[in-house]
């Protein structure tokens, strides 16, 4: 279990430490602390850690563009740490990830995932990507293959902007925007439609603490890199190859998404072989729900179930995740 711990009175947002604490939680929220972890040859990257029950799998948690670990998957440490161990790094770029100053890639953040998983002695794991940590995932499959279990995929598709035009319409938009170095440049740059396409932040009507807490975390970001990376989302294509991933793999389609349609998201789980579709009846930012956990646990435990025979979650767990909203196509 995390505890929760009390703020101290007065205080306008958690104070979380950079290193131990491993199931503890930030303070004041559901969420793991963290602690920053060295990558050789990459930087300093910062990482939220639940050991879980002995011997549990792990699953790596892969935010969104905009977000950071704590912010896309607060909903889910708890449930996840009583049957997992939970790793969830800060992408490049945002909240306490990794900088750099070559430009934003995809592959650089599969690669640093990579690495980290060295550096945590952890040989292998299920990937869970949400939004833009669809693509990390995939290509940690496509370039870390023996690192990867399972997939669980989870609003998002292997192409983000379909069409010449949208993509074209896009990217440029990111271009001019990455050109740009002032620091109050991101929001006044990006049309509010476009940032809530790909950037789950805050669930409305969530206590002041959270949200006060959410746009610290926000606040960490390196502009230049966070707008690179939505660069980056638009040039995204993995039609090529999707089809030849070979692991287990869920599709969590979240049904009444706006900004990455129902359709899109399915066409990903047709592509690749035997992947289930998990629904989410929520929009894009479906993490932010308190009913996001329960069909994502689901998704990660069928993974889990198919990736590593022998391992099933204990009774409790199968009555309250397992068979939630689930289909195979």
């Amino acid at each position: 279990m995390i505890n929760i711990l009390k703020a101290p009175q007065g205080s306008a947002e958690a104070a979380e430490p950079t290193a131990g604490g491993r199931g503890a939680a930030a303070v004041g929220l559901p969420i793991p602390v963290g602690r920053r972890v060295e990558l050789p040859g990459r930087g300093t990257t910062f990482v939220r850690e639940v050991d879980g029950p002995p011997g549990a799998p792990a699953l790596v948690l892969i935010h969104g563009w905009i977000a950071s670990a704590g912010i896309n998957w607060y909903q889910l440490f708890e449930p996840a740490s009583r049957h997992f161990r939970v790793i969830a790094p800060d992408l490049r770029g945002h909240g306490r990830g990794i900088r750099s100053r070559r430009r934003f890639r995809l592959a650089d953040c599969a690669d640093d995932i990579a690495v980290l998983l060295d550096e945590l002695e952890v040989p292998s794991a299920i990937m869970v990507g949400y939004s833009m940590g669809g693509p990390v995932a995939q290509l940690l499959w496509k370039r870390h293959r023996s690192k990867v279990d399972g997939l669980v995929l989870c609003a998002t598709s292997h192409r983000f902007v379909p069409g010449m035009r949208e993509r074209l319409v896009f990217t440029t938009l990111m271009a001019t925007a990455a050109g740009t170095s002032r620091a109050g440049q991101l929001f006044t740059v990006l049309p509010r439609s476009v940032v809530r396409q790909f950037a789950p932040v805050t669930a409305k009507g969530r206590p002041t603490s959270l949200q006060r807490w959410a746009a610290a975390e926000i606040r960490r970001h390196d502009l230049r890199m966070v707008l690179e990376a939505g660069h980056a989302i638009g040039h995204y294509d993995a039609s090529r190859w999707i089809g030849n991933i070979d692991v287990p793999t869920a599709v969590v389609v979240t049904t009444k998404d706006r900004a990455l349609t129902p359709a899109e998201q399915a066409r990903l789980a047709f592509a690749i072989p035997h992947a289930t579709i998990h629904r989410i009846e929520d929009g894009h930012v479906a993490c932010t729900s308190p009913a996001f956990a329960a069909p994502v646990l689901a998704a990660c435990t069928e993974v889990a179930v198919k990736a590593y025979p022998g391992w099933h979650p204990n009774r409790r767990v199968d009555d309250v995740a397992v068979g939630v909203g689930t289909s195979e196509r």
